[in-house]
């Protein structure tokens, strides 16, 4: 039985009103996630690592004085560690290994009284736009169970799709939030780049293409958790420029006519699904009538050449994080201890050269320039989220061919023949087909958001993007609390949810 039936119709916010006025307790909030999470997470697969009793602590002791006082959360298994529980970064290695201490993140939502509930599911190493880690298996969408997550947030995406918590932690590095975000029909901002922490453990994470925030129901959560969050921590490698207040108030302060970009076009990939565009042309009609200026047009880039540098830069990535696994496993790196996509990957890193690492770098860094520029005419960027609706699970995989190829190599240590078949490039061109906009503003550090405007015909969530100038979370924030009351989201939620 519900120890609190009305908990879906409120935000994380709306929570802590009621738990500050007394109307409800931490406890009864709590017990609420935890059915919530007994009855759908068999279904959803959402939550891989269950923390009740660290919950259940927390909601029994003098709560902090803090924006979210009360609520429920969900922390993403990766990246962000909690003292004595493992991180598994999707991956067996290390799901058995204790982290030593709370990452500064974790630290910052314990002080705004957040209650940690578990941990979400993530592909290994959050490499994939997709959840289907072998360690833990596929997340499911709430809207179709058959259907993507999206990732790598997949897991916090369709809990708070779901209602079993209004928002949950992600980290994106190339689109972790807003994917999950735009597959699940929910909101997922992705701050400037430094604006919150990556300490003590991690100095930049992705070459600094990755940043944590959270996913939620209401653009106003998003805006008062990076309140609560953002500044840099001590031997931080850089600081985003000082917001000029709180985002708080930015939701719900009306915006000026804005200079919005548009274009269908991808960035990377080749195909846009019309469901996309269609939900691209009612979104550009919308801004348009609620007296913004609309203008198609978008920033040059040389795609090919873009997508090769960006999968040089995570092949490297992925082997320093293939090499650090196998080290705090006390482990030689095996093939077997790995997912094929990861692995393959990692092997590829471990062929590259230095000069290949700093050749990609340079290249990404002028492209950001480039793009930097195109945001000096225009206030906003608006794409889709994804070139496609939620795929089918399974669908984004590597072949059963492509598997088997990975592991006999992997099994020779032999990345160097990944490299000569010439691989990295279709490679890049696959990776970037079903996520044509997002990993581009990764590279840049700009702040993008994801927000729930549309639905196909098949009900599933259509997710429109909107990329904001360097440091200008506010002006995202106040348009999309403007979007949010034109076109209310709140009350969609998947059937049998």
């Amino acid at each position: 039985m519900s120890t609190f039936p009305e908990y879906a119709k409120y935000d994380g916010l709306g929570l802590a009103d009621l738990v500050r006025s007394r109307q409800v307790s931490a406890l009864e909030l709590v017990e609420e996630a935890i059915q919530r999470i007994e009855t759908h997470n068999p279904q959803l697969n959402a939550v891989v690592n269950k923390l009740y009793d660290l919950g259940r602590e927390a909601a029994k002791k003098p709560l902090p004085d803090g924006p979210f006082a009360g609520v429920p959360f969900l922390v993403k298994d990766l990246m962000a560690t909690i003292a004595g529980v493992p991180t598994s970064n999707g991956n067996r290695l290390w799901r058995d290994i204790p982290a030593k201490v709370d990452s500064e993140l974790v630290r910052r939502w314990k002080k705004a009284g957040l209650m940690i509930l578990g941990k979400t599911n993530t592909p290994e190493f959050g490499l994939t736009p997709y959840t289907e880690p072998l360690t833990f298996g596929p997340a499911h969408n709430p809207w179709d169970l058959t259907r993507t997550t999206g990732g790598s947030s997949g897991g916090s995406g369709a809990a708070v799709a779901a209602r079993i918590v209004p928002l949950a932690s992600g980290g994106d590095g190339g689109g972790s939030i807003r994917i999950p975000s735009a597959a699940c029909g929910i909101f997922g901002l992705k701050p400037t780049r430094g604006r919150t922490p990556t300490g003590p453990e991690i100095g930049e994470a992705w070459h600094g293409f990755a940043i944590e925030h959270v996913l939620t129901r209401s653009v106003r959560d998003s805006a008062a958790m990076l309140d609560a969050t953002q500044g840099g921590d001590v031997g931080a490698p850089y600081f985003a420029p000082q917001p000029g207040g709180s985002y708080l108030p930015e939701v719900s302060a009306r915006p000026r006519k804005l200079r919005i970009a548009f274009t269908g076009k991808p960035l990377l990939g080749k195909n846009v699904h019309a469901d996309m565009l269609q939900g691209l042309q009612e979104t550009v009609k919308l801004l348009t009538d609620l007296g913004h200026e609309v203008v198609e047009a978008g920033p040059q880039i040389d795609a090919e050449a873009f997508s090769l540098a960006f999968v040089t830069i995570l092949a490297a990535e992925l082997r320093a994080d293939i090499e650090e696994a196998a080290r705090a496993a006390g482990k030689k790196v095996s093939v077997s201890d790995f997912d094929p996509a990861s692995f393959g990957l990692g092997m590829l890193g471990k062929a590259l050269s230095a000069q290949e690492y700093a050749a990609a770098s340079r290249y990404l860094q002028l492209s950001a320039r480039q793009i930097g520029g195109f945001f000096e005419d225009y206030d906003i960027l608006l794409t889709p989220t994804l070139s496609q609706p939620p795929v089918k699970i399974g669908s984004l995989q590597p072949s059963d061919s492509e598997k088997m190829l990975i592991r006999v190599i992997g099994s020779l240590d032999a990345g160097g023949i990944l490299k000569a078949m010439g691989l990295i490039k279709p490679l890049a061109a696959q990776t970037f087909e079903f996520i044509p906009w997002t990993p581009v503003f990764n590279v840049t550090g700009q702040p993008a958001m994801s927000v729930p405007l549309c639905w196909n015909a098949e009900g599933l969530p259509v997710g429109m993007h909107f990329v904001g100038r360097f440091g200008d979370e506010a002006t995202l924030f106040r348009l999309a609390g403007q979007l949010e009351e034109a076109r209310p989201w709140a009350n969609k939620i998947p059937p049998g949810f």
